[in-house]
């Protein structure tokens, strides 16, 4: 038999089985049911993907909603982009854009405190990074994406945007800051 010829026999789903085969197939059958088995479980016990909320809205909406908490929480500015520093109260909605290459306002957060994390993109798609809390999250233009964010340790946590949103991505980042409560 050659790789021209045709197998002489056509039918080789009727062939026997070979013991180490039908192993191999029963291993990865017993694989498969694990793993499929394993995702709800890493989901609702071992917190592995965020259960958020996400809602239609619109550039114009959000950027009111964002202008508002700014205007009540401002604490001060930073860098020489002038960007906010916002530090809201305990339990409040906080409202963070995403646009090329920003995140705007900057946060203050307060240590053990849960607050609801309001994510909007007012361009393209961008990604929200929180590091090191491994928090990821795509951020779609025209939706509004709720996530429950209980900071656990006082420091500088880094957000970046993990999507390319084009030439200037690298420098898509932003500090979120968290301090021990009062």
């Amino acid at each position: 038999m050659s790789a021209i010829s045709p197998p002489t026999n056509r039918l080789w789903w009727k062939q026997p089985l070979d013991r180490v085969e039908g192993t191999w197939i029963v291993i990865a059958f017993v694989w498969c049911m694990v793993m499929f088995f394993m995702m709800p479980y890493w989901h609702v016990y071992g917190k592995q993907n965020l259960a958020n909320e996400a809602y239609r809205t619109t550039p114009e909406a959000f950027t009111a909603k964002t202008t508002a908490m700014i205007d009540k929480f401002k604490v001060r500015e930073e860098t020489a982009l002038k960007i906010p520093v916002v530090h809201p109260p305990a339990g409040s909605d906080v409202y963070l854009i995403a646009r090329l290459w920003q995140w705007y306002p900057m946060l203050e957060l307060e240590e053990g405190k849960t607050y609801r994390l309001h994510l909007a993109s007012m361009d393209w798609l961008h990604g929200f990074s929180l590091q090191p809390e491994n928090i990821n999250i795509e951020v779609h233009p025209n939706y509004e994406h709720v996530v429950t964010l209980t900071p656990t340790r006082a420091g500088t946590y880094g957000i970046i945007c993990n999507e390319y949103c084009g030439i200037n991505h690298a420098t898509m980042a932003s500090r979120l800051y968290v301090v021990k409560s009062k």
